[in-house]
């Protein structure tokens, strides 16, 4: 399963990379005044999931109907790009005002075997209070993952127990009918991440 997980983001991660070729070569790639990256027509992304959050209770994607959702895909033992992120949503989130309260900001662990519940509560709220730290078993997070076209793998370093894990880097924003609305790329800064949600609130 994860094997045909991995072969589908990657895939799609290719998709994107050639996107940005061609946005460069038309003076418009992201990181040259972009903050999102364009989804190839006919691909899904976003989809049903059931997870536990940081108080062990079940949660889905239906309980957050009528929220925009901003979804990001990290763990806990992350040295640097996952930090990042969270640092720009809670940025984000802080930029937003009172508009914040409409957004659900969803941080899904990649890493279930080392990410407890009580383990993904306690970083989350090293960010943001708001940020909602979502866990669950080997299977359960491999369908969130396949749903939003996630790229992981876990990388052991030899001749030691630890290891890291290797992550695709995007943030979803979910409108609140559950659909995708805007792929932000790694590295968007707060200021943009808000401008962007609060664009796309006032168009709907």
């Amino acid at each position: 399963m994860l094997r045909a997980i991995r072969w589908t983001a990657l895939t799609l991660l290719a998709v994107f990379a050639i996107g940005w070729v061609v946005l460069w070569q038309q003076g418009q790639a992201p990181g040259m005044g972009q903050a999102s990256v364009s989804v190839p027509g006919g691909v899904q992304v976003g989809g049903p999931f059931t997870l536990v959050d940081a108080h062990g209770a079940t949660v889905s994607d239906i309980g957050f109907r009528g929220r925009w959702m901003l979804v990001y895909f990290g763990y806990t033992f992350c040295p640097d790009v996952c930090p990042t992120e969270l640092q720009a949503v809670a940025a984000g989130l802080d930029a937003l005002g009172p508009l914040a309260d409409k957004v659900a900001p969803l941080f899904i662990t990649i890493d279930p075997e080392r990410d407890t519940p009580i383990a993904i509560g306690q970083y989350t709220k090293l960010f943001d209070d708001r940020l909602i730290g979502l866990t669950g078993s080997q299977v359960q997070i491999a369908a969130a993952a396949r749903a939003y076209r996630v790229y992981y793998a876990r990388a052991e370093s030899k001749g030691s127990t630890d290891y890291l894990m290797d992550h695709s880097s995007f943030l979803y924003l979910m409108g609140p009918d559950g659909t995708l609305r805007q792929l932000f790329k790694p590295g968007t800064t707060g200021v943009q991440i808000a401008a962007d949600i609060r664009a796309k609130m006032a168009g709907g």
